[in-house]
């Protein structure tokens, strides 16, 4: 089973970036579709974004098509998650998953999770 380690998170102002970073170890990301989700208080687990690990097709949640990218560096064992203009609803642990299927944006479908990484965004 594949171990995930996400980096990256962080404060930021909102209208700013964060490029998230999860890196993969015990075996061969590409094998995976990968997931990005991400949890807030009072809130359930979310889909953000997803990419394929055969085709690189991705997958965004309605409120982060144009604002996010999903990339994957096969070379690197690693999964990026691109987020620019942020904001205030974006404050959440973001959480990267890996699954040997299709990409999906239900977190019960995933079965390998990273620790998760912080991001804030203040107004």
């Amino acid at each position: 089973q594949v171990q995930l380690v996400e980096s990256g998170g962080g404060l930021v102002q909102s209208g700013g970036s964060l490029r998230l970073s999860c890196a993969a170890s015990g075996s061969t990301l590409n094998r995976y579709a990968v997931g990005w989700f991400r949890l807030s208080p009072g809130s359930e687990r979310e889909g953000v974004s997803c990419i394929s690990g055969l085709d690189r097709s991705t997958y965004y949640a309605d409120s982060e098509k144009g604002r996010f990218t999903i990339s994957r560096d096969n070379a690197k064992n690693t999964v990026y998650l691109q987020m620019d203009s942020l904001t205030s609803g974006d404050t959440a642990i973001h959480f990267c998953a890996g699954r040997a299927g299709k990409p999906s944006s239900v977190s019960v479908d995933f079965d390998s999770w990273g620790q998760g990484t912080q991001v804030d965004v203040s107004e």
